[in-house]
């Protein structure tokens, strides 16, 4: 299937391009930027942080956890026959600026 973290960040840019279609009552919007970024969090985990912009007044909250999401599946789906106790942990918004309102949220 090719190379796993590159693989996951074509496949959470592709989600993120998706999300319309894959949330109901999502509109579709014009995205300026998709950037995913996979790093080791630990020897045992890795995390990936999705950033999204727009040019329009609107939020990309769900194109950024739609991207995340789709990256962590995609390392799923390509680890699962090499290790069966892979777990997707926790799936959060830590930061939103712009739009009608500003967000951050960190654990």
């Amino acid at each position: 299937k090719g190379p796993i973290l590159d693989t996951a960040i074509i496949a959470g840019t592709m989600a993120a391009k998706k999300t319309s279609e894959l949330i109901p009552f999502c509109h579709p919007i014009s995205l300026k930027s998709i950037k995913i970024e996979i790093t080791t969090a630990d020897e045992a985990r890795l995390r990936i942080q999705a950033r999204v912009k727009v040019t329009d007044q609107t939020g990309v909250e769900m194109e950024a956890l739609t991207a995340a999401s789709g990256a962590a599946l995609t390392i799923y789906d390509m680890c699962k026959s090499a290790s069966k106790s892979s777990v997707i942990e926790s799936t959060r918004l830590i930061e939103k600026t712009g739009g009608k309102s500003d967000y951050r949220c960190e654990s």
